[in-house]
Protein backbone atom coordinates (compact mmCIF):
# COMPACT_ATOMS: atom_id res chain seq x y z
CA UNK A 1 0.00 0.00 0.00
CA UNK A 2 3.05 2.34 -0.96
CA UNK A 3 0.48 4.53 -2.77
CA UNK A 4 -2.19 4.94 0.00
CA UNK A 5 1.02 6.03 2.38
CA UNK A 6 2.18 8.48 -0.26
CA UNK A 7 -0.78 10.23 -0.57
CA UNK A 8 -1.81 10.64 3.11
CA UNK A 9 1.69 12.11 3.15
CA UNK A 10 0.62 14.36 0.30
CA UNK A 11 -2.65 15.33 1.60
CA UNK A 12 -0.97 16.00 4.90
CA UNK A 13 1.39 18.36 3.42
CA UNK A 14 -1.22 20.43 1.50
CA UNK A 15 -3.40 20.44 5.06
CA UNK A 16 -0.43 20.86 7.72
CA UNK A 17 2.38 21.96 5.86
CA UNK A 18 2.09 25.49 7.71
CA UNK A 19 -0.39 24.91 9.85
CA UNK A 20 1.65 25.10 12.95
CA UNK A 21 3.21 28.46 13.92
CA UNK A 22 4.94 28.47 17.34
CA UNK A 23 5.36 31.12 19.76
CA UNK A 24 8.00 31.50 21.84
CA UNK A 25 8.20 33.02 25.53
CA UNK A 26 11.58 35.21 24.28
CA UNK A 27 9.04 37.40 21.73
CA UNK A 28 9.62 41.03 21.89
CA UNK A 29 7.05 43.78 22.35
CA UNK A 30 8.65 44.69 19.65
CA UNK A 31 8.27 41.65 17.37
CA UNK A 32 5.59 41.59 14.81
CA UNK A 33 1.77 39.18 16.13
CA UNK A 34 2.31 35.65 15.57
CA UNK A 35 -0.36 34.84 13.15
CA UNK A 36 -2.55 31.77 14.27
CA UNK A 37 -4.51 30.74 11.18
CA UNK A 38 -3.39 28.05 8.73
CA UNK A 39 -1.56 30.14 6.05
CA UNK A 40 -1.57 27.11 3.62
CA UNK A 41 -5.34 26.84 3.48
CA UNK A 42 -5.51 30.78 3.82
CA UNK A 43 -3.43 32.35 2.32
CA UNK A 44 -5.15 35.65 2.40
CA UNK A 45 -6.34 35.76 5.57
CA UNK A 46 -7.20 39.43 6.06
CA UNK A 47 -11.25 39.86 6.22
CA UNK A 48 -12.14 38.08 9.85
CA UNK A 49 -10.07 38.58 12.82
CA UNK A 50 -7.97 35.22 14.14
CA UNK A 51 -10.82 34.12 16.53
CA UNK A 52 -8.19 31.26 18.24
CA UNK A 53 -7.18 30.01 14.75
CA UNK A 54 -11.04 29.24 13.48
CA UNK A 55 -9.70 30.52 10.14
CA UNK A 56 -7.71 28.58 8.43
CA UNK A 57 -10.11 27.86 5.54
CA UNK A 58 -13.85 29.26 4.92
CA UNK A 59 -16.06 27.57 3.24
CA UNK A 60 -19.49 28.08 1.99
CA UNK A 61 -22.04 26.01 1.76
CA UNK A 62 -25.79 25.10 1.08
CA UNK A 63 -27.69 21.82 1.63
CA UNK A 64 -26.65 22.10 5.31
CA UNK A 65 -30.05 23.28 7.36
CA UNK A 66 -32.54 21.13 8.56
CA UNK A 67 -35.06 21.76 6.14
CA UNK A 68 -38.96 22.48 6.55
CA UNK A 69 -40.62 20.24 4.60
CA UNK A 70 -38.65 17.21 2.12
CA UNK A 71 -39.01 19.88 -1.10
CA UNK A 72 -36.32 20.75 -3.15
CA UNK A 73 -37.21 24.17 -3.09
CA UNK A 74 -37.00 24.68 0.50
CA UNK A 75 -35.86 27.92 1.18
CA UNK A 76 -33.15 26.00 4.27
CA UNK A 77 -32.04 23.94 1.68
CA UNK A 78 -30.55 27.00 -0.45
CA UNK A 79 -29.29 29.04 2.61
CA UNK A 80 -25.41 29.44 2.87
CA UNK A 81 -23.99 28.10 5.98
CA UNK A 82 -20.59 29.76 6.70
CA UNK A 83 -18.23 27.06 7.88
CA UNK A 84 -15.07 28.50 9.96
CA UNK A 85 -12.42 25.90 10.21
CA UNK A 86 -9.73 24.98 12.30
CA UNK A 87 -7.08 22.34 11.28
CA UNK A 88 -5.51 20.54 14.26
CA UNK A 89 -2.07 18.26 14.27
CA UNK A 90 -3.49 15.18 13.98
CA UNK A 91 -5.12 15.72 10.64
CA UNK A 92 -8.73 16.56 11.62
CA UNK A 93 -10.46 19.84 11.59
CA UNK A 94 -13.30 21.46 13.31
CA UNK A 95 -16.04 24.08 11.51
CA UNK A 96 -17.89 26.73 13.94
CA UNK A 97 -21.20 27.19 11.63
CA UNK A 98 -23.05 30.25 11.40
CA UNK A 99 -25.81 31.26 9.03
CA UNK A 100 -24.86 34.53 8.99
CA UNK A 101 -21.08 34.96 8.56
CA UNK A 102 -18.38 35.84 11.14
CA UNK A 103 -18.84 39.36 12.49
CA UNK A 104 -18.08 40.69 15.84
CA UNK A 105 -22.29 39.47 17.00
CA UNK A 106 -22.23 36.46 15.49
CA UNK A 107 -22.67 33.36 17.01
CA UNK A 108 -22.42 29.93 16.21
CA UNK A 109 -25.00 27.75 15.48
CA UNK A 110 -23.14 24.31 15.00
CA UNK A 111 -19.98 22.64 14.04
CA UNK A 112 -18.61 20.37 11.40
CA UNK A 113 -15.94 17.77 12.44
CA UNK A 114 -13.69 16.68 9.59
CA UNK A 115 -11.55 13.71 9.58
CA UNK A 116 -9.36 12.13 7.06
CA UNK A 117 -10.93 8.83 4.92
CA UNK A 118 -8.24 6.86 6.85
CA UNK A 119 -9.43 8.31 10.57
CA UNK A 120 -13.08 7.28 8.61
CA UNK A 121 -12.28 4.03 8.05
CA UNK A 122 -11.44 3.49 12.17
CA UNK A 123 -14.81 4.34 12.95
CA UNK A 124 -17.19 2.05 14.17
CA UNK A 125 -19.52 0.54 11.79
CA UNK A 126 -22.65 1.76 13.22
CA UNK A 127 -20.79 5.29 13.90
CA UNK A 128 -20.69 6.19 10.13
CA UNK A 129 -23.78 6.47 9.28
CA UNK A 130 -23.61 10.18 10.59
CA UNK A 131 -20.81 10.95 8.38
CA UNK A 132 -20.57 12.33 4.88
CA UNK A 133 -18.07 11.58 2.62
CA UNK A 134 -17.27 15.09 0.95
CA UNK A 135 -15.82 13.84 -2.66
CA UNK A 136 -19.78 13.33 -3.25
CA UNK A 137 -21.25 16.54 -1.40
CA UNK A 138 -19.06 19.37 -1.86
CA UNK A 139 -20.41 19.48 -5.52
CA UNK A 140 -23.80 18.59 -4.13
CA UNK A 141 -23.60 21.66 -1.26
CA UNK A 142 -22.36 24.04 -3.92
CA UNK A 143 -19.15 24.49 -1.47
CA UNK A 144 -17.31 27.59 -2.59
CA UNK A 145 -13.99 28.59 -0.68
CA UNK A 146 -14.46 32.43 -1.09
CA UNK A 147 -11.04 33.97 0.60
CA UNK A 148 -9.18 31.62 -1.69
CA UNK A 149 -8.25 31.92 -5.77
CA UNK A 150 -9.37 29.33 -8.12
CA UNK A 151 -5.68 28.12 -8.41
CA UNK A 152 -5.75 27.59 -4.63
CA UNK A 153 -8.93 26.18 -4.34
CA UNK A 154 -7.64 23.98 -7.33
CA UNK A 155 -5.02 22.89 -5.15
CA UNK A 156 -6.37 22.06 -1.90
CA UNK A 157 -10.04 20.48 -3.36
CA UNK A 158 -8.33 17.11 -3.70
CA UNK A 159 -7.60 16.92 -0.41
CA UNK A 160 -10.95 18.17 1.00
CA UNK A 161 -12.42 15.74 -1.12
CA UNK A 162 -10.64 13.14 0.59
CA UNK A 163 -12.40 13.86 4.14
CA UNK A 164 -15.37 13.41 5.98
CA UNK A 165 -17.63 15.32 8.04
CA UNK A 166 -20.19 15.24 10.49
CA UNK A 167 -22.97 17.97 11.24
CA UNK A 168 -24.09 18.77 14.59
CA UNK A 169 -26.36 21.52 15.03
CA UNK A 170 -26.99 22.88 19.17
CA UNK A 171 -29.02 25.90 17.98
CA UNK A 172 -32.02 26.57 15.18
CA UNK A 173 -31.15 29.63 13.00
CA UNK A 174 -33.43 31.88 13.99
CA UNK A 175 -33.40 31.47 18.10
CA UNK A 176 -31.55 34.07 20.02
CA UNK A 177 -30.09 31.12 22.42
CA UNK A 178 -29.67 27.10 22.12
CA UNK A 179 -33.04 25.78 22.77
CA UNK A 180 -34.25 22.00 22.80
CA UNK A 181 -31.76 19.30 21.95
CA UNK A 182 -28.79 19.46 19.74
CA UNK A 183 -29.17 17.07 16.59
CA UNK A 184 -26.92 15.63 14.17
CA UNK A 185 -27.89 16.40 10.23
CA UNK A 186 -27.38 13.83 8.12
CA UNK A 187 -26.23 15.72 5.01
CA UNK A 188 -26.23 13.17 2.44
CA UNK A 189 -30.27 12.40 3.56
CA UNK A 190 -30.84 16.07 2.73
CA UNK A 191 -33.31 16.48 -0.17
CA UNK A 192 -31.69 17.04 -3.59
CA UNK A 193 -31.34 19.68 -5.47
CA UNK A 194 -31.91 20.36 -9.16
Amino acid sequence: MPSKTLFFSALSTVLFGCASVEATNTQTASASPVKVYNETLNPRQKEYPNHLGFNDLHIQAIRHLRPDTHDIHDPKLQTVVHHHCKAYDDQTFVCLMFHSGMKDQDKPIGFEYIITTEQFNQLPEEEKKYWHYHRVEVPRAHATFPDLTPEETAKILPAVNETYGKVVYFQQPDDKMPIGEPYIMIVQDMPEQE
